[in-house]
């Protein structure tokens, strides 16, 4: 492994702590900062010829500066001759503008889909993409993750009885998910059919239950301003949904999230560490760790093993921390 580098950018320092740790292997020595108009600058502190270099750094909020900043990292580690560069992008931002839906809009996730590439970036490494086509944006090799088995193993610790448990998927683009959740921890599917109207998005129909009485999970790829997800949440508890718990990956929480977070009716939010988050800033917040998940993968992709295998190999790292 000696040739294996692991490098932060600035958006998400102490996850990379930790797949060091799982790695067994230093974080790498770089230093970044601002110049006094904003640019930022950066340089790095060993020497990189010839190593496989992988930069941790989520495109999280603020996006446009932590996406500038990754571009640079790779610019600067392609310019100091790294034998390889993989970009690890626990969360990726700009995904949502993936198609045109209407005229006259931009399709975003191709376009950083090239800034990257032009960039220097040989390899991406992302999770729980927001709409899985995007790998097709890149022509260099995509390893897509998922945080599932993390959520599942929560999911699982909390014993709720088979014929109790109800999955939930949010709405119609969340189906497949949902989906492979409930064939995981068994239960029933049921779905949420949303309506938007102009700005406004409205939980009208649940389709599937009974769900009176029963444990509901609602699972999603991200929480953004949570008027989702938490609709979801107010929806199942009028249909009488005895307990209700929400999980996803991403944690955005912009906007009013926290606030409609507050006031789901919910026994507790489970979201990973892809996005740094305090655990302390909601009082049924329960944050997951997905180090060995990127970390068991980066060593996988640095040894040319097979990344698909990891998610029936290596059910034993999931674990809450």
């Amino acid at each position: 492994m000696h040739s294996l580098k692991v490098f932060s950018g600035r958006a998400n320092v102490n996850l990379t702590k930790q797949i060091c740790e799982y790695l067994d292997l230093p974080v790498g020595q770089i230093t970044i900062g601002n110049f006094p108009d904003g640019e930022i600058q950066c340089k790095i502190d060993q020497d990189v010829r010839g190593q496989d270099v992988f930069i941790i750094q989520p495109t999280s909020p603020p996006v446009n500066d932590t996406l500038m900043e990754l571009l640079i990292l790779i610019e600067s580690f392609k310019r100091a001759s790294a034998a390889r560069i993989t970009a690890v992008m626990p969360y990726f931002g700009y995904a949502r503008q993936d198609r045109k839906d209407e005229g006259r809009v931009p399709i975003t996730a191709k376009l950083v889909a090239n800034l990257l590439t032009q960039a220097g970036a040989n390899r991406i490494l992302a999770m729980d993409l927001h709409a899985a086509q995007i790998q097709g944006f890149f022509d260099i090799p995509v390893d897509h993750l998922t945080a599932a088995p993390v959520l599942d193993h929560y999911v699982r610790a909390l014993d709720i009885p088979p014929e109790q448990l109800i999955i939930v998927s949010p709405d119609e683009g969340s189906i497949k998910r949902a989906a492979t959740h409930a064939q995981t921890l068994g239960g029933s599917l049921a779905v949420i059919d949303k309506r938007r109207s102009g700005n406004r998005v409205e939980q009208a129909h649940l389709i599937g239950g009974p769900i009176a009485g029963k444990t509901v999970v609602l699972f999603d790829d991200l929480i953004s301003t949570g008027g989702s997800i938490c609709g979801a949440a107010h929806l199942v508890r009028k249909h009488g949904a005895e307990k209700i718990y929400i999980a996803a990956t991403h944690g955005v929480l912009c906007g009013n999230a926290i606030e409609n977070l507050k006031s789901a009716p919910v026994e507790n939010i489970v979201l990973t560490d892809t996005i740094p988050l305090p655990e302390e800033l909601l009082p049924n917040l329960k944050i997951l760790s997905v180090a060995a998940l990127l970390g068991e993968a980066i060593r996988r992709i640095h040894c040319n093993e097979s990344v698909s295998r990891l998610f029936t190999d290596n059910m034993k790292l999931w674990s809450v921390r």
